[in-house]
């Protein structure tokens, strides 16, 4: 099954990355990044000037992936122009973006593109530029080569000399070891932070190695993967804003990030919650809240109250999620 971090191509020529570790039987949750270029006009959304060609088919990313209005159209065009891409689910009771397995063609997976890159007999500069820093990283970190992945353009041959190189590690010690080691790197002038706003700065996930920009993320193991489709109901209760402290961060590098959390404070009165509502959890959906804070720290969060109920045992807790594809304004700011 694919997990998080991978990257599929579908019969039409769609381009997905996986969401998540949690699919419905035969299917697998994922958000489109790139519209081949037949069906463009389908879509009513705005596009990044830049194209991308996959297979000598020219393919398009919209401007902005993550937004809720992208997404409800994304949802409305696949519903009426490819409604295999559309499923109801009924732990959520809602329709979410979907694709039956038996419409994917071919999977990218970081850990094996990698591999094939290190393999190719003739390698641009930038693929030579990804293998570098990828060994660098190895080696000061101690992180074995196999526990590393490339995906993105790279991974899908369709890069250009002014690509990114996107990296990925597994598994969660893994990421807070390359944490470490990337930031003596950086003390070091062997690299340097990228930050163009206050969430890169938090994350301190994008940097510049000998002129290429990169970005590494987290993706679980599969001893890791301790979540399963269908083992929880969830319901929207109401729209929060409120402040708190991250109690545990250990799973908010991966997606969807999970904050443990304490110290609910409600931005105003018409947030207050019963003591039975207050959220144990805030779970972004949007990759970009990955890992933007630590235990201790303080958070700023808008986002959907859910109730969650185990199917199993009826237990019952509460978790605030940002991404719900619903509205904008749903999002982590670090303190």
């Amino acid at each position: 099954m694919p997990r998080d971090g991978d990257t599929f191509t579908t019969k039409e020529g769609f381009i997905f990355n996986v969401f998540g570790y949690e699919h419905p039987e035969r299917r697998v949750f994922a958000f489109l990044k790139y519209i081949p270029a037949k069906f463009k006009n389908l879509f009513n959304i705005k596009y990044l000037e830049n194209t991308w060609t996959y297979r000598r088919t020219e393919v398009f990313r919209a401007e902005k992936l993550y937004t809720a209005q992208n997404y409800q159209n994304f949802l409305e065009t696949f519903g009426a122009n490819f409604p295999q891409y559309v499923y109801f689910c009924p732990f959520r009771s809602k329709q979410v973006i979907s694709a039956p397995l038996n419409s994917v063609r071919d999977i990218y997976v970081p850990s094996e593109c990698l591999h094939h890159v290190a393999k190719l007999r003739s390698r641009d500069s930038l693929q030579d530029s990804a293998l570098d820093l990828v060994t660098l990283l190895s080696k000061k970190s101690r992180i074995d080569v196999s526990d590393f992945g490339i995906h993105g353009s790279i991974a899908l041959n369709m890069h250009t000399s002014k690509s990114d190189i996107d990296l990925v590690v597994y598994g969660a010690e893994n990421f807070r070891k390359l944490e470490r080691t990337i930031d003596k790197l950086a003390e070091n002038g062997a690299l340097s932070y990228v930050s163009k706003n206050r969430i890169d700065a938090a994350r301190k996930y994008k940097g510049k190695y000998k002129g290429r920009l990169f970005m590494y993320n987290a993706v679980r193991k599969p001893e890791e993967i301790n979540s399963k489709y269908g083992v929880f109901k969830y319901s929207p209760v109401a729209f929060v804003k409120f402040t708190c402290s991250v109690q545990n961060d250990t799973e908010a590098m991966f997606r969807p990030a999970i904050y443990e959390i304490d110290e609910y404070t409600p931005a105003d009165a018409k947030f207050t919650l019963s003591r039975d509502r207050v959220p144990q959890f805030v779970v972004s959906m949007i990759g970009c809240y990955r890992n933007v804070a630590r235990i201790g720290n303080k958070m700023r969060v808008s986002g959907m109250l859910e109730r969650v109920e185990n199917v199993e045992t009826k237990k019952v807790h509460h978790q605030a999620v940002v991404g719900t594809g619903v509205k904008e304004e749903e999002r982590i700011w670090p303190l």
